[in-house]
This record gives C-alpha cells, sequence and structure tokens, in this order.
C-alpha cells in the first residue's frame, strides 16, 4: 500500500470542481481499485435528524441496509462511539448486520464535523483480518478529507 499516493489521489479528487456525491463516488471507485482486500467501501450519512445512517455513495455489490440504526451493527456502533472500529472476524462479533456470506472483515471510520459524526466510511472485506495501522491511518485521512467537503 503507497499511502502518499493514495493521499495524494484523494486529495486531487476532493479538490476537483466536481459535485460532492460524484467526489465520494469517485472515492469509493478509487478505495476499491486501488487496495485488493478492499471488496466493498462505501459512505452513510446521518439521515437528517432521525438517529439512523443513510447509504450514500458506494463501489461493490449493492447491500439492502440502505437504513442502519444507530448502535446497530459496526456502523451503527460508530455513530454512537464516534470512535475507529476494526472488526478482523465479523463471525466474532455479536452486533454485526451481514452484508453477505462473502464478507470476513469490516473497518468504520467516522467523520466528524466540528467534533460531531456526521456519517462515516465503512469497507468490507473478504479476507480475515487484512485491515492495519495504515488502513486506520489512510481512511482517517480520508475522512477528514471528506469533512471539509461539508
Amino acid at each position: 500500500m503507497n499511502i502518499p499516493q493514495l493521499k495524494k489521489a484523494i486529495t486531487l479528487i476532493i479538490n476537483g470542481d466536481d459535485t460532492v456525491s460524484y467526489k465520494l463516488q469517485s472515492i469509493c471507485n478509487y478505495l476499491k481499485q486501488e487496495i485488493n482486500y478492499y471488496d466493498w467501501v462505501g459512505f452513510y450519512f446521518k439521515n437528517g435528524t432521525k438517529k439512523e445512517l443513510k447509504l450514500a455513495e458506494y463501489s461493490g455489490e449493492p447491500t439492502e441496509h440502505t437504513i442502519i440504526p444507530f448502535g446497530k451493527g459496526i456502523c451503527g456502533q460508530v455513530a454512537i462511539s464516534n470512535k475507529n472500529f476494526i472488526v478482523p472476524d465479523v463471525k466474532a462479533q455479536n452486533n454485526y448486520i451481514s452484508c453477505g456470506f462473502k464478507v470476513k472483515s469490516e473497518i468504520v471510520i467516522p467523520i466528524l464535523v466540528n467534533g460531531e459524526n456526521i456519517g462515516q466510511i465503512d469497507i468490507d472485506s473478504h479476507t480475515v483480518n487484512p485491515f492495519t495501522k495504515n488502513d486506520e491511518l489512510l481512511l482517517e485521512f480520508v475522512c477528514k478529507k471528506v469533512a471539509n467537503l461539508f
């Protein structure tokens, strides 16, 4: 994983003249394409004043989980904790929402604007325990850049 190259590409996407939606979709597509164990990459955002997340842009197989209540699943837990959550093996999580039998691990990083969690990036992998500190640092960088769009 070439972190400087990935960060440079993300920065170019963020700084482009495109719509926010296009930028988010481009980030999803880019990360999924560049990191072979990122099998699903998506953004969830707080759904207005409701205590739920709504799926926004993503790259990967379609998911039925377009609305996730706060506290439910990994994404819902991050919506409450405002902390990164890495799940090396989803089978070991009792509050996991299955997105498909292929998913083996997940990482979710919150997007904070002025200390408020407005959303998150969610990555699913078909590999058990692929995520490292480098993934966490890269995705924190992505979330900070995305936060600047709001």
